[in-house]
C-alpha cells in the first residue's frame, strides 16, 4: 500500500503542491539572454523542485529531459516531471551510467536540453560528479547553472538539505550565463561548475 501511494499518488500531490507554491509567491527572475542553443542545466539536488518554473519561464516552449536515477525516489521524480511535460533519461553514476550517458548525448545532439543534478542521487551535497563534465565535453555543449532563493522555506534533514519554499513569500530565480568547459581537465571543470553553482546556493 505504501509503495502504491509513493509511486502513484505522491507525484500528483507534489505536482499540485508545486503549483500552489508557485502561484502564491512573488517571482523575480534573473535570466540571461537566450540564444536558443541546447544547454546542460546544472542544479543542486536539494533545489530541484523550484527549477521547473525557472526553466519554462526561460524557455516557454523548451524541450528538456532530466537525468533521473533508477532508485525509488527517481521513480517519484520521473512521474512528477512527466506531469510538467519533462522527459527522463534514466540512470546515474551508480546504476545504468553508460546507457544514461549515451542517451544524454543523443538528446543534446537532437537539440533538446538536458537537466542534471551533479550531486545526485546520493551526494555528498554540493559535489560535482563526472557525468556532467563528460557529457558537456563530448557534445561541446554549454552549461547553465539554475538556482532559486526563496524568502521563506522549509529545509529537510536529508543529505541534500531539500528545500521546499513556503507560500506567500518571494522566490528569486537565477540562471547563469552559459559557459563551456571543453578545454579543461576534469578537476578544473569540476571546480568551475561548483564555484558557479555555489554563488546563489542556500547554506
Amino acid at each position: 500500500m505504501l509503495k502504491y501511494f509513493k509511486l502513484n499518488i505522491l507525484p500528483y500531490i507534489l505536482y499540485y503542491l508545486v503549483r500552489v507554491i508557485y502561484l502564491t509567491n512573488k517571482k523575480v527572475y534573473h535570466h540571461p539572454k537566450d540564444d536558443g542553443k541546447p544547454i546542460i542545466i546544472c542544479m543542486w539536488h536539494g533545489d530541484l523542485l523550484s527549477q521547473i518554473y525557472n526553466y519554462f519561464t526561460f524557455r516557454k516552449d523548451g524541450n528538456v529531459k532530466a537525468m533521473i536515477s533508477h532508485n525509488k525516489d527517481g521513480e517519484i521524480i520521473a512521474k512528477l516531471a512527466a506531469n510538467f511535460r519533462i522527459g527522463a533519461v534514466r540512470g546515474s553514476t551508480s546504476k545504468g551510467a553508460a546507457k544514461a550517458l549515451i542517451s544524454a548525448i543523443k538528446e543534446l545532439k537532437e537539440g533538446n536540453d538536458l537537466a542534471i543534478t551533479p550531486d545526485g542521487p546520493r551526494g555528498p551535497r554540493y559535489s560535482v560528479a563526472d557525468g556532467i563534465i563528460a557529457i558537456a565535453q563530448k557534445t561541446d555543449s554549454k552549461i547553465v547553472c539554475f538556482n532559486t532563493v526563496p524568502s521563506k522555506y522549509w529545509q529537510f534533514n536529508s543529505w541534500d538539505k531539500f528545500v521546499l519554499p513556503k507560500p506567500f513569500g518571494r522566490i528569486d530565480f537565477y540562471i547563469s550565463e552559459p559557459f563551456d568547459i571543453k578545454n579543461l581537465q576534469f578537476e578544473e571543470a569540476r571546480e568551475v561548475i561548483k564555484t558557479k553553482m555555489l554563488i546563489h546556493a542556500l547554506p
